[in-house]
């Protein structure tokens, strides 16, 4: 506080009257100090240390057991003119970019953009990759749930919401839910961290904006004692987080499909009804209705229910995902990937169709082992085309002698 006391004036952490030497009245250990959200990043660093182990040892055999495999790619064929314009330019170049590629390199439209397309497959991240990621989450998610449920059963707060603002600020800190604020804190700091190598998606800009208003919801709720509504709220969203993790881990594997969507249904109706009722509803009634009963707005006030606001809007973004993942589900149209792994990337095309549309394309691409598919696949064609003749000249033949028959007799 001595080096910002700007920042830390108390008109803007704490409501009108209240002092940060009222504070003081409650012991060290029962009352949150700003100084204390400093361990939130060795903790993020130690999160980030413990994940690589996890995804390396305790993955993988858990996703063999669920049959978690790799998809088998086509690599491109080696071209050091379209690397340098793949990783130094655009990995999806335009039309006319294409056309000066043609230019410089000597091949076709088609075989620069088989080459983008299996260039771009070759960065997509493993099956196993995203399954050690889910499952990182979902161990977290659950231990930190569990954690947070056994604290908070028998707690008032849980369940009268006024119990949240009696006597605040002058609430005493539990030591499990101080430490449940820490690991959440370091937890997140963590995926922001690892959020240039993690699995991206087409909602990256929204994680992005939900990871950072999870923190600043952590940090001021912490200061300004904001700690028994605090543990509800990451509550809440920890629940519908262990079904989303446990749903893309059985999606990965193999054989898991009715599994997966059971978890999937159980997972869409628990998100919509915490997130679109019961968090609206009751969280953010509480804080912006019941919260003034004990005291008058104050700049806290207004920077806390803005940040949940936010939260809401993504909540309703994510709902809209969620329902056209339903829709396509109760269709029957819903792909493998989609429900948990809509990547930013460029979909997926069908590589079968690239390789049998001809034999020229396929050459190439440099390949002696394209060339051997190729020459088969022409082989077994001609193969078909043969027998189709012999079998309609023995047809015809048969025919004519039937007529030459009739015409004896």
């Amino acid at each position: 506080m001595d080096l910002l006391p700007d920042l830390w004036r108390q008109e803007y952490w704490l409501p009108p009257g209240v002092t940060w030497e009222d504070m003081e009245q409650l012991a060290d250990c029962d009352r949150p100090r700003p100084l204390d959200i400093l361990l939130g990043l060795p903790l993020a660093l130690g999160f980030v240390a413990l994940r690589y182990p996890f995804e390396r040892f305790v993955a993988p055999p858990m996703g063999r057991c669920l049959g978690v495999k790799n998809r088998l790619q086509v690599t491109a064929a080696p071209s050091p003119r379209l690397e340098s314009f793949y990783t130094q330019r655009s990995r999806e170049p335009t039309q006319s970019e294409i056309v000066g590629l043609m230019k410089l390199c000597g091949k076709t439209q088609r075989q620069i953009e088989t080459w983008f397309h299996r260039r771009r497959n070759q960065d997509r991240p493993s099956q196993t990759k995203k399954f050690g990621e889910a499952a990182w989450r979902f161990f977290f998610y659950f231990i930190s749930f569990t954690a947070a449920f056994t604290s908070l059963i028998h707690k008032p707060w849980l369940w009268d919401l006024r119990e949240c603002w009696r006597q605040y600020p002058l609430q005493p800190m539990e030591r499990a839910h101080y430490w449940y604020y820490m690991m959440e804190l370091g937890f997140y700091g963590s995926l922001l961290l690892r959020i240039s190598v993690d699995v991206k998606r087409k909602d990256f800009k929204e994680q992005v904006m939900h990871h950072l208003a999870t923190i600043f919801l952590l940090t001021f709720s912490y200061c300004a004692n904001y700690i028994r509504i605090g543990t509800l709220v990451i509550a809440l969203h920890d629940l519908s987080d262990i079904l989303l993790e446990s749903a893309k881990m059985f999606n990965y594997g193999t054989g898991w499909r009715r599994t997966c969507d059971a978890l999937f249904v159980v997972f869409a109706v628990v998100f919509l009804v915490t997130r679109l009722v019961i968090f609206p509803s009751k969280l953010i009634h509480t804080t912006l209705v019941l919260s003034m009963e004990t005291f008058q707005p104050f700049v806290g006030y207004y920077f806390f229910n803005i940040l949940l606001m936010v939260l809401q809007v993504l909540h309703i973004f994510w709902a809209g995902l969620i329902l056209r993942m339903v829709y396509k589900f109760l269709k029957g149209k819903m792909d493998k990937d989609e429900r948990s792994d809509d990547e930013s990337e460029v979909e997926e095309e069908e590589e079968e169709e690239e390789e049998d549309k001809g034999g020229e394309d396929t050459a190439d691409q440099g390949g002696d082992y394209c060339w051997e598919r190729s020459k088969g696949a022409l082989n077994s064609k001609l193969s078909m085309l043969t027998n189709s003749c012999v079998l309609n000249n023995l047809t015809n033949h048969r025919a004519s002698a039937v007529d030459r028959m009739r015409k004896a007799q």
